[in-house]
């Protein structure tokens, strides 16, 4: 008997104690519910669809339309109503090509990846020193004008941990550095990535260019090029370094967000939102950021139809344009702001597909009871209680922040950040049996949200992940 099973019958046990507030009959479908989503292979299925037939998915792009085109497709055939896109324009961006080598006297190439959204280096490159920074706090305190003619490092490592922590203070290099170093007079920027694998893989992810300074460009290194390049910057503190990039930006272009609803059967105008991201970006296939998303939220939603009768609507919305930064959550709130008091409750996978281990609130205080009633029947599943703070995830993150209840389904996170942004973002690291797990919570979590007797509500203040 595997762990999963073993799990499944501790379930049925738990379903049946006596004191438990949840309605019986909503309970004793989750426990259903969690049985056939074990035994689905939808999940699977559905991710392995949109990485195979669509693949890399960049914001904007042509691959961005054909993955919306391949949503709306699938969550017809898989019988959901309402379905539809709501278009939305955006900044367009092209990778280009990219090369970092070393100059004399230990030439070499370094592998690295464009930071999106960044702009490319003039006609024929970069050459010049490096200047090396062990924290971004470190190139904040340079002087204004001190890296003029340089190229700006920041060599700050990512730590590891089963939350994903870790990213908040990393990824600041990223999504901030290029401002900074302008302002210091750096002629580009470069990054260790913002990941914790030795692949010799560049994470890319975006930046944002602060209005006031000149655009620079940026790229990260591997982990492993950004210990050779410190190692080498020992040796020789003005090696030179030739960096040439060939990124743009390239005008407005149509991005969308794909709605799709099960219908609920007492109070269909009540609606609990499962969120993803269909985009991706451009150098894996987008399996775990955020294929396997998609296929939680969408299998769940699908399962909850198929057995069982939801009083309240389940949407799935696929966001278009999440990596380049939430535009299209941004305009999903923009365009339903006079209808989000009807949403009851948010939550979004967007961690890959490791398994689900605590549920986070961030809900009205005289409605957590009910919540912790939802977490016990989860229990089973490895879902212990979590914090009181919770966003919801990435995209819906938006809508709590506008006043929506939230739920988080924290994922271990220990391995993500391994494949985060990386060609290694491919399907082969999808675990089946760790998929099938957070579908089961997700597709009985709906239910049980969906049926809970005076719904949920936000709290007092917009809450944010601890």
């Amino acid at each position: 008997m595997n762990h999963f099973k073993t799990l499944l019958i501790s379930s049925a046990l738990l379903v049946g104690l006596p004191g438990a507030t949840l309605a019986g009959d909503s309970a004793s479908t989750a426990k259903i519910l969690i049985e056939k989503a074990q035994e689905s292979t939808l999940g699977w299925d559905i991710v392995e669809s949109l990485t195979t037939e669509v693949g890399p998915r960049l914001a904007g792009s042509d691959a961005e339309a054909r993955a919306r085109d391949w949503a709306v497709k699938k969550l017809n055939a898989l019988g959901f109503a309402n379905v539809h896109v709501e278009p939305f324009e955006m900044e367009g961006w092209q990778r280009g090509s990219i090369s970092v080598m070393v100059g004399d006297p230990y030439p070499q190439r370094l592998v690295a990846t464009a930071l999106g959204r960044s702009i490319g280096t003039p006609v024929g490159g970069i050459t010049a020193p490096v200047v090396r920074f062990e924290t971004l706090q470190d190139l904040r305190d340079a002087k204004i004008g001190s890296l003029k003619g340089k190229i700006a490092f920041v060599d700050s490592k990512m730590t590891r941990t089963q939350r994903g922590s870790g990213y908040g203070q990393a990824v600041q290099k990223r999504s901030a550095g290029a401002s900074i170093a302008a302002e210091r007079g750096a002629l580009a920027l470069l990054i260790r990535s913002a990941g914790t694998d030795y692949q010799r893989n560049g994470h890319t992810g975006g930046l944002r260019y602060d209005d006031e300074q000149p655009r620079i460009p940026a790229a990260a290194l591997s982990n492993n090029d950004a210990d050779q390049l410190g190692r080498l910057l020992v040796l020789k503190a003005d090696v030179p370094l030739s960096f040439s990039m060939s990124s743009k930006r390239i005008g407005t272009v149509t991005s969308g967000n794909v709605i799709a609803d099960i219908v609920g059967s007492e109070y269909p105008d009540e609606i609990v939102l499962l969120g993803a991201h269909l985009d991706s970006w451009d150098e894996g296939t987008g399996a775990i950021d955020d294929g396997t998303g998609v296929a939680i939220v969408t299998a769940a939603a699908t399962l909850v139809a198929r057995h069982a009768k939801p009083k309240r609507t389940i949407r799935v919305v696929l966001f278009g344009a999440e990596e380049p930064g939430l535009i299209g959550a941004k305009a999903y709130v923009a365009k339903h702001k006079d209808d989000l008091d009807k949403i009851i409750m948010v939550s979004e996978s967007d961690f890959g597909s490791g398994r689900i281990w605590r549920m986070d609130t961030g809900i009205a205080k005289e409605d957590e009871a009910k919540a912790d009633d939802i977490q016990r029947v989860l229990a089973p599943l490895g879902v212990l209680p979590g914090a009181r703070t919770a966003s919801g995830g990435s995209d819906v993150s938006a809508l709590s922040a506008a006043g929506t209840p939230a739920i988080t389904m924290g994922q271990n996170g220990w391995k993500y950040f391994d494949l985060h942004h990386t060609p290694n973002d491919t399907l082969d690291k999808v675990d089946p049996d760790d998929l099938a797990q957070n579908i089961a919570v997700y597709a009985a979590f709906a239910l049980m949200v969906a049926n809970t007797e005076g719904g949920f509500h936000p709290p007092a203040e917009p809450a944010s992940e601890e």
